[in-house]
């Protein structure tokens, strides 16, 4: 992308360069540390003095274009309130039902803990009749050999 600049604004940074411009940084002037603190800290109290102006401008402005007493601008402001009073009322309501939803949602979750507790002991019992079952069920099937065997002799 090629930019096109004006003559007078050509003429302007060429006129600005110098040849200490285009210098590495090892063969400039060296120049003290407290010069440099010293020119920043002027700039940075320039760059505040300025905004502080064009602040005070813009505010300057404002109350000029204020009329007093405006009724549309309070009838405006009134329904601004009204309107986002209703918003607000709606947002109230929404977090409102949230927290419900939450409130239910930690009740259902317990509810479930203590389900899959109680399924997890109706396992374990159930496992453990069916070993006694099956104990059982291999003693009785070894009891007639024994009966049969004593019986015959």
């Amino acid at each position: 992308m090629t930019a096109i600049i004006p003559e007078r604004l050509a003429a302007e940074k060429l006129e600005k360069t110098t040849p200490e411009t285009f210098a590495p940084a090892k063969r400039k002037a060296p120049q003290k540390l407290g010069e440099i603190d010293q020119a920043a800290a002027n700039a940075f109290e320039g760059e505040i003095r300025e905004f502080v102006r064009r602040d005070v401008a813009l505010l300057l402005r404002q109350r000029e274009a204020e009329p007093a007493a405006d009724p549309v601008a309070d009838n405006l402001n009134a329904l601004i309130r009204r309107v986002s009073g209703v918003s607000m009322e709606e947002i109230d309501r929404v977090i409102l039902e949230l927290q419900s939803v939450r409130d239910m949602l930690r009740g259902e979750g317990e509810r479930v803990s203590r389900e899959i507790a109680g399924y997890a002991s109706l396992s374990h019992a159930a496992m453990t009749a069916m070993k006694v079952i099956g104990d059982s069920l291999t003693q009785w099937k070894n009891a007639p050999d024994n009966v049969d065997q004593r019986s015959a002799g």
